[in-house]
């Protein structure tokens, strides 16, 4: 199965804020980010297109042509819980020290943790091959976090390589699983 995984264009919020799964507006930049992406994907064909319910990625699936792509809260980034929408230094939880040391496995409060958030993108995968040919073509508009899932679970990426260098704003990403 080919999988085409695209992250919304840039939001516009603060530097090292945490936004998760809090539906935050776009950058200006949104016409001219999204006509590159909608550019890269012009050529292909998709058997079908997912996308994340937060309007960040809804809105980039419509301007790409696919307003009608699926929603799937299993495509959501990851929710940060008590700290949505709160920058980094202002959150006194004794368990964002906990985190920055296990970030894959300690829940922010109210939130979850990496390790569920990638569960839940492969139960996403396990439901796309279980009612998709092998030969299909799927494209999924989403988050930062799901594309480093992504790559860790089909390209070998480690995830310490992976959180040092996300994925862009607006890229395009293709992976044979």
């Amino acid at each position: 199965m080919k999988l085409t995984l695209i992250r919304h264009t840039s939001v516009d919020v603060p530097p090292a804020t945490c936004y998760g799964q809090t539906d935050v507006p776009l950058k200006d930049t949104f016409p001219q980010e999204a006509a590159i992406v909608a550019d890269k994907l012009k050529r292909q064909s998709f058997d079908r297109v997912y996308t994340s319910p937060l309007s960040r990625c809804v809105r980039l699936a419509d301007h790409c042509g696919y307003p009608d792509a699926i929603r799937d809260k299993r495509l959501l980034e990851m929710n940060f819980g008590d700290w949505e929408m709160r920058h980094y230094t202002e959150i006194k939880d004794t368990r964002l020290k906990e985190w920055f040391n296990d970030y894959m496995n300690v829940v922010p409060t109210g939130g979850e943790s990496a390790m569920q958030q990638r569960n839940r993108f492969l139960e996403f995968i396990d439901t796309l091959r279980s009612e998709l040919p092998s030969t299909a073509s799927v494209a999924l508009f989403t988050h930062g976090g799901i594309l480093i899932h992504a790559l860790n679970a089909f390209a070998g990426k480690s995830y310490e390589e992976l959180f040092t260098t996300i994925p862009p704003y607006g890229s395009v990403i293709e992976l044979t699983i």
